[in-house]
């Protein structure tokens, strides 16, 4: 028998079909587990009709549970950030599927190996960021002292603040944040997202308050027309979210739409999520 063909972490891209059917049909093999999440989640290879590819399983039985979302729903809000995602065209949420696995239902979404040499982050001297960076905050680094903390001024981190911001995200941390050898940017963990309620808890506050760029108000554009009730999104999103959460959403693409710019911190949420990585 030869050896399955294995399609290439990083090298799928979101919208590939065959990346999201290995993931949905595929067999499971469980091969370690990823101990620093804060939900069980699972490395795996998944084959299918003699294709390999690595990959994340987290079990619903393994989500704990929060004050401030309903129990057992998270694999359905990572799903639904993935179909967001899609719907802007940006691909910025790996391939992410629900489905049943080894220990019951839960999310499959496609491994991707990161770039250990690009920088999205840093901790600088100074009060104002370099040629290249956006300001987050500063930081306590330890025996008093502080420092500045930065994103890059890139605009695939851009994008995924407007991502952000349409889904909710509640914990965009830097460990979220993966860049690829070839040039893409994919956030993870999506499971904190869509609550009805403003939650918006990001590192990406480098663009709060400046216009959107045309190319966003564009995406926001394509997605308020795919939310209006009967779209194609607002159906897919039915699936997975609570009415009250897809009209959230709705109205959080109108009020982008309509302020044409990016949000800036309510004060009455933490803006920043701790730990920060």
């Amino acid at each position: 028998m030869s050896a399955p063909e294995r399609i290439p972490p990083g090298g799928v891209t979101t919208t590939d079909p065959a990346a999201a059917e290995l993931l949905a049909r595929g067999e499971l093999t469980v091969r370690g587990r990823i101990r620093d999440a804060s939900n069980a989640a699972l490395y795996c290879t998944v084959a299918h009709e003699g294709r390999e590819a690595a990959c994340v399983y987290k079990p619903v039985a393994g989500e704990r549970p929060l004050w401030d979302f309903p129990d057992g729903n998270l694999a359905q809000r990572e799903v639904a950030a993935y179909e967001v995602s899609e719907a802007t065209g940006w691909g910025l949420v790996p391939p992410t599927v629900l489905r049943d696995g080894p220990y019951g239902e839960g999310i499959c979404q496609l491994w991707i190996e990161t770039a250990p040499e690009a920088e999205l982050l840093a901790l600088v001297d100074g009060e104002e960021p370099e040629p290249g960076w956006r300001a987050i905050g500063f930081a306590e680094v330890g025996e008093g002292r502080t420092a500045l903390l930065v994103h890059a001024d890139d605009e695939r981190l851009r994008r995924l603040a407007v991502l952000d911001a349409v889904i909710n995200n509640a914990d965009r941390k830097g460990g979220h944040l993966l860049p690829t050898a070839d040039g893409r940017l994919y956030g993870i963990d999506h499971g904190v997202t869509f609550n009805a309620e403003n939650k918006l808890r990001t590192l990406l506050w480098g663009w709060a308050g400046e216009p959107l760029t045309g190319e966003a108000v564009d995406v926001l554009k394509g997605l308020r027309g795919a939310l209006e009730p009967g779209g194609g999104l607002a159906v897919t999103l039915a699936a997975l979210l609570t009415p009250a959460e897809v009209d959230a959403t709705r109205a959080r693409t109108d009020a982008l739409l309509e302020a044409g710019k990016h949000p800036e911190p309510s004060g009455d949420w933490p803006a920043i999520p701790w730990p920060p990585v």
